[in-house]
């Protein structure tokens, strides 16, 4: 990746990561996409359930590999709004002890900010002051001091990493694909992952792809034990639902191995994703995610859980090498997976030519 583009990448992440989202109200990252589209010369289609797929002009006969991420990220939706109160939905999986009294903004206008006073049945109610209007369709979300977000030490401190960073990623991959006119690659941005992955099944439903595209399913998942922020990209097997396509995601490996790009390879079992409804669906899928702290800007979810810690949100984070790493993947899988077969058949065959003497019968013993 040249420099120009490592920094601009870097700001896109940036950029892209800052925009106020929520399940079904991604406006402003589908403005700022198509704005960024057009300057890039890439054509914008946008399905019946308002997914944007990002394609290069001009046609290919390769097979085509798509990079799918979510515009959206956990928050509170207004469904209903008094002078200083609202009851607002819940659109995304964080856990009720976070919730409680936590401080929210209106994502329109900072200034006007909020509480949350109790949760019930996935509706909270919030009492609000300000000058911005609070009306039905707003999105509050989580209120972090300006001070807490940016890039430090090589970490991404931001409100949504879950998924904006993963669109970053992608559209900075399609702009190196455009450059080396693999036109066969192509960007899909879904709609409304945090509910379901509702946008990715209307996806499926619309024939928004090709039924013989290869969809590689970027996500940013909770970090483990096994799979610490820092470690590199993740080549996803699976997640807590499904095992993805056993051949991409195996061919997918044998990229990264033979680019030599730091990697790792693992379950990631913490939730779902939507490779597991495009594998469901009939399409061949596998996973690639950043690991990710803070995952839902929940702070130690398993000492929350266990009573040893009290519950407090933050911002998520990332490491801006792991981030430019998955973008040098998806770079070497639009040039190189349909070229790329899995070797580990051949290696078996190899392998038990060198080794099937062991099965021979044993010489018979002599007489004494």
């Amino acid at each position: 990746m040249s420099a120009l583009t490592r920094r601009l990448s870097t700001k896109w992440l940036r950029d892209l990561t800052d925009l106020p989202t929520a399940s079904g109200r991604e406006d402003e990252v589908i403005a700022w996409v198509t704005r960024w589209a057009d300057r890039q010369n890439l054509k914008v289609k946008t399905d019946d359930a308002g997914n944007l797929h990002l394609v290069m002009r001009g046609r290919s006969r390769q097979r085509p590999v798509t990079a799918v991420a979510h515009m959206d990220h956990p928050a509170l939706v207004v469904i209903e709004s008094t002078a200083r109160q609202a009851v607002a939905e819940l659109r995304g999986g964080v856990l009720a002890p976070y919730l409680k009294g936590t401080a929210v903004e209106l994502a329109e206008h900072p200034q006007t900010t909020g509480r949350i006073e109790d949760m019930t049945g996935g509706l909270a109610t919030v009492t609000w002051r300000g000058p911005g209007q609070v009306i039905p369709g707003s999105i509050l979300r989580w209120r972090f001091p300006p001070a807490s977000l940016g890039i430090r030490q090589g970490r991404l401190r931001a409100r949504a990493c879950d998924d904006l960073a993963g669109v970053a990623a992608a559209l900075t991959a399609l702009v190196r694909a455009r450059e080396a006119n693999e036109s066969h690659f192509s960007v899909l941005l879904t709609r409304a992952e945090e509910v379901g992955f509702v946008g990715a099944l209307a996806a499926c439903d619309l024939g928004t792809l090709a039924t013989d595209t290869q969809v590689l399913s970027i996500e940013c998942s909770r970090e483990l034990p096994e799979a610490p922020v820092g470690g590199g990209p993740v080549v996803r097997v699976g997640d807590g639902s499904s095992v993805f396509s056993s051949d991409l995601t195996n061919r997918v490996a044998e990229v990264a191995k033979r680019r030599k790009i730091r990697h790792q390879r693992r379950l990631m079992g913490g939730g779902s994703c939507e490779a597991t409804a495009f594998v469901a669906m009939g399409w061949e899928a596998t996973g690639l995610c950043l690991a990710l702290g803070n995952y839902h800007n929940m702070v130690s979810i398993d000492q929350v859980l266990a009573n040893q810690r009290r519950a407090r949100l933050s911002p998520e984070e990332i490491d801006v090498s792991d981030f430019h790493g998955l973008v040098d993947l998806l770079s070497a899988l639009a040039a190189d997976l349909n070229s790329t077969g899995s070797d580990l058949p051949g290696r078996l065959k190899r392998h038990y030519q060198t080794e099937r003497h062991v099965l021979d019968p044993p010489p018979t013993a002599r007489k004494a």
